[in-house]
C-alpha cells in the first residue's frame, strides 16, 4: 500500500467541520503522485478569501458594548486593507473603508495597528498618503486629522477619554525623502484630533512600540529599543507620567522599569484599576508579569510555554484584560487559552475548537473577541463569553464546502539534526480521496521554510500547503533552530548560524524522510518567501539534497540586503550572522548563495514584487540571470505593484500554480492541471 493513502481515514464521518464536509469516499483511482486532479485550486486559496489583520472596540469608558471592529485583507480587492463591524444585534457586517482608501500603515514597513476606534468613530492609516484619518459612521468621508506630504507615518495608536490626546507611533521620512538623513526617526507622539497640533512625549531611540495610557490619564507606558536589536531581542519596559494637558511627559519622570539587556519585553496592558501588566522572557519563555514599584515583577502563570509571539507587526495582543473589574486576563499557553484570575491566580481552561488564538480583544460585556484556527478549520473571527463558554463563529476567513477526503491533516515531527541537536516541523501526508499511487512508489515532498528568519509555521489549514498535498506531495513544515515558540534558547540559536543552522535543519528533514522511505529521495524540493527563500537558495548553494526550489522574494545577496534594506531589519542581521564590517564581509560572501552558483546543479524558479523594499527586486534577477548561464532549468517572475508579500489575488494564483507546473516539469511528472503554463528556461525533455 502507497504510504499516506489513508491519512484521514478515521476523521471521515458524515459530518460537517467549519465549512469542509465529512464524507465517505467510493472510488479511488490509481495514478502518479503528483498526477491527481485536485479541486483545491489556485483560484480557491484565494476566491472570497481574506486575511484578519486586527480586531478592536471601542476605547471610551461607558461605550456601546457588543459591536466589534476588525480590519481584513482583501484578495480579490488587490490587497486592500477594509475596516469592517459588527453588531451583536445585526447579522451582516459594516465595511467602513470607502473603495478609494485602504487602512493600512507603513511604519517597520510590515505596519500592523493601523486604526483604533473611539466614540463610535474608526481612526485608521491610508496607506496611499500614510495620513491618518477619522471616519465617523461606514457611510461618511473619512477626513484627515494629520498634515498632508509630510513624510510622518502613524501606527499603534489609541485615544485617551481623560486627555482627549492620541497616543501613536509616528515614523518621520521627511529627512530621508530629501536624502539628508539615512533613516527615518521613530518617536511617540501625542495628536490632537481637533487642533491637529502633534507633540513629541518620547525620542532618542531607534524603535518604540506600545504606547499605552492608565485609565486615570496620569501615565504612559512604553517599549523601546536600539539597534542591532529586534523586538524579541532586547527590550525595555519605560513608565512617565503625563502633564496634565497629556502633550509630554512630565522632566525626570521616565524610568525604566523592565526588559534590558538579553531580555525581551512586550505589549504593556494597564487595568483598570491602574496596575501594569506585560509579557517577558526573562525565564527563558515569554510570560505574563504584573509590574512591582520595586522591581520585584510577578510572574502571574510561570511555566514552560509561551504567552505571546515576536512583534513583527504592531496591533495583535497576545492577552487581554478585563477592561471592567480588571480582575481577570485571557492569555495563550501554547495550544491553549486560559482565563486567570489576578487575584487568586487561579485559572480555567476556555474550551475552543481552535489550536491557534489571536488578537484576544476583552469586551465590558464579559465576551472574548479573537481569531481562531485549527489543522481542520480556516481563521475564524469568533466570539466566546468567557463566563458561560458559549461561542459563535463571527466570520470565517474562506468558505468552502469540500470533502475533508481532499485534506491533509498535520502529524508533530520531530528529528535530529546537526550539532546533536533537534529539530520540529508539521509532517503532511498527500491526500486525496480520489487516488492513490502505484503500488511501490514514494511521493515528491516538498519542505517549506518560513520566513523572518525568527519566525513559526502553525499548524493552522493552509489551502497553499492543501493545494500541493491534494496532487501527490507530502509537506514538511519545519521550524527551524531560530523560530518562536519554543522558548528562548530555541529561538536564539540561530544567533549567528543564519545560512547554517536553518539550512542544516531543512536538509536533515528532507534527508531523514528519504532515509526512512517515506518520501521518493529523487524527488526532493524546497520553497520559501523573504527569509525563507534565502534559506531555500543556501539549501539549493550549499547542500546536496534537494533537486529543486522555489524563492518567493528571497535573498541571494546578503551583503546587498545590508545596503538596501529598510530601518527596521536594517542591523537584524548584526546578530544573525556578524556586524557587517569589512573585517566579517568575508562571512557574508560565503553565506551569500548568490556567490556560489558554480555549486549550483539543481532547477530553481524565482517570484518577485517589483515594489518591494525589504528584499529588492534586484536580487531575485541577479540569481536568476546566474542560474540561467549556468545552463540550469529556470524562471523568473516579476510582479508588478507587489511589495513583500504577495496580495493580488491573480498574482498569488499565479505563483502557487507556478510553482507546482516548475516542479511537474523538473521531476517529470504530467499534472492534471492543463492551463498552466510557464515559460521555464533550460528546460531539457
Amino acid at each position: 500500500m502507497p504510504l499516506f493513502r489513508f491519512g484521514l481515514h478515521l476523521l471521515r464521518k458524515s459530518t460537517r467541520v467549519s465549512n469542509i464536509v465529512f464524507f465517505q469516499n467510493m472510488s479511488v483511482t490509481t495514478a502518479p503522485y503528483g498526477s491527481w486532479k485536485s479541486p483545491i485550486s489556485s483560484k480557491l486559496a484565494t476566491e472570497s478569501s481574506v486575511r484578519f489583520q486586527e480586531i478592536h472596540l471601542d476605547l471610551k469608558p461607558g461605550a456601546e458594548t457588543g459591536t466589534v471592529f476588525w480590519s481584513e485583507l482583501r484578495f480579490d480587492e488587490g490587497g486592500r486593507y477594509v475596516v469592517c463591524s459588527l453588531n451583536k444585534n445585526e447579522t451582516d457586517s459594516k465595511d467602513w473603508t470607502p473603495k478609494d482608501f485602504n487602512a493600512r500603515t507603513k511604519v517597520h514597513e510590515y505596519g500592523g495597528g493601523a486604526f483604533f476606534v473611539f466614540d463610535g468613530a474608526v481612526y485608521f492609516s491610508n496607506f496611499s498618503d500614510q495620513q491618518m484619518y477619522v471616519q465617523k459612521s461606514p457611510d461618511s468621508t473619512p477626513v484627515a486629522i494629520t498634515p498632508k506630504d509630510a513624510g510622518w507615518r502613524y501606527a499603534d495608536g489609541s485615544l485617551c477619554a481623560k486627555t482627549r490626546k492620541i497616543y501613536c507611533i509616528r515614523e518621520d521620512h521627511s529627512l530621508v525623502e530629501k536624502k539628508s538623513a539615512k533613516e527615518p526617526q521613530n518617536t511617540i507622539v501625542s495628536i490632537d484630533p481637533e487642533t491637529q497640533k502633534q507633540s513629541v512625549l518620547a525620542s532618542g531611540c531607534d524603535f518604540y512600540s506600545s504606547p499605552r495610557f492608565s485609565p486615570d490619564g496620569k501615565k504612559l507606558a512604553w517599549i523601546q529599543w536600539n539597534h542591532p536589536n529586534m523586538p524579541w531581542d532586547s527590550t525595555a519596559l519605560f513608565i512617565g507620567e503625563l502633564s496634565s494637558s497629556g502633550d509630554e511627559i512630565v522632566s525626570g519622570t521616565a524610568k525604566q522599569v523592565a526588559g534590558g539587556e538579553g531580555v525581551s519585553v512586550m505589549q504593556p496592558v494597564w487595568t483598570p484599576n491602574n496596575d501594569l501588566l506585560f509579557i517577558s522572557d526573562q525565564t527563558g519563555w515569554w510570560n505574563l508579569y504584573q509590574y512591582s514599584p520595586d522591581g520585584k515583577h510577578q510572574n502571574l502563570l510561570p511555566c514552560e510555554a509561551e504567552a505571546g509571539g515576536c512583534q513583527w507587526v504592531f496591533g495583535r495582543p497576545d492577552y487581554t484584560v478585563d477592561p471592567v473589574n480588571g480582575d481577570s486576563v485571557v492569555l495563550k499557553k501554547k495550544e491553549e487559552l486560559l482565563k486567570l484570575d489576578l487575584k487568586t491566580k487561579e485559572y480555567k481552561r476556555l474550551e475552543t475548537k481552535f489550536t491557534s488564538h489571536d488578537m484576544l480583544t476583552y469586551g465590558r460585556d464579559g465576551v472574548l473577541y479573537y481569531e481562531g484556527g485549527s489543522p481542520t478549520k480556516f481563521p475564524c473571527l469568533m466570539k466566546l463569553d468567557t463566563t458561560t463558554g458559549q461561542d459563535k463563529e463571527l466570520r470565517v476567513s474562506k468558505s468552502l464546502t469540500l470533502d475533508t477526503g481532499y485534506f491533509s491533516v498535520p502529524e508533530n515531527y520531530t528529528w535530529k539534526t546537526s550539532d546533536d541537536d533537534v529539530c520540529y516541523g508539521y509532517l503532511y501526508s498527500p491526500q486525496n480521496k480520489d487516488y492513490q499511487a502505484p503500488e511501490g512508489t514514494r511521493p515528491p515532498l516538498l519542505v517549506k521554510a518560513h520566513g523572518g528568519p525568527t519566525g513559526y509555521s502553525s499548524n493552522t489549514i493552509s489551502l497553499v500547503i492543501q493545494y500541493f498535498t491534494s496532487r501527490g506531495f507530502a509537506v514538511l513544515n519545519v521550524n527551524y533552530r531560530g523560530s518562536y515558540g519554543f522558548g528562548t534558547a530555541y529561538r536564539n540559536k540561530l544567533k549567528s548560524k543564519w545560512g547554517v543552522y536553518d539550512v542544516d535543519d531543512c536538509c536533515s528533514g528532507a534527508q531523514s524522510m528519504a532515509d526512512a522511505g517515506r518520501v521518493d529521495k529523487n524527488c526532493l524540493c524546497i520553497d520559501g518567501g523573504s527569509a525563507g527563500g534565502y534559506t531555500t537558495l543556501a539549501c539549493l548553494a550549499f547542500k546536496d539534497v534537494f533537486k529543486a526550489g522555489a524563492s518567493h522574494y528571497g535573498i541571494g545577496d546578503l551583503g546587498a540586503l545590508v545596503r538596501d534594506t529598510h530601518k527596521f531589519e536594517s542591523r537584524y542581521i548584526d546578530t544573525l550572522i556578524a556586524p557587517y564590517t569589512e573585517e566579517n564581509k568575508k562571512i557574508y560572501d560565503e553565506r551569500s548563495p548568490i556567490n556560489y552558483v558554480d555549486k549550483l546543479n539543481c532547477a530553481m524558479a524565482f517570484f518577485q514584487g517589483d515594489e518591494d523594499k525589504i528584499v529588492p527586486p534586484n536580487q531575485a534577477e541577479m540569481m536568476f540571470k546566474a542560474v540561467l548561464a549556468k545552463g540550469l532549468p529556470t524562471v523568473l517572475i516579476i510582479f508588478k505593484g507587489e511589495q513583500h508579500g504577495f496580495r493580488k489575488a491573480e498574482n498569488i494564483q499565479k505563483a502557487l500554480d507556478g510553482e507546482f507546473y516548475f516542479f511537474s516539469q523538473v521531476f517529470g511528472f504530467e499534472p492534471a492541471d492543463k492551463h498552466i503554463k510557464l515559460d521555464i528556461q533550460n528546460l531539457k525533455k
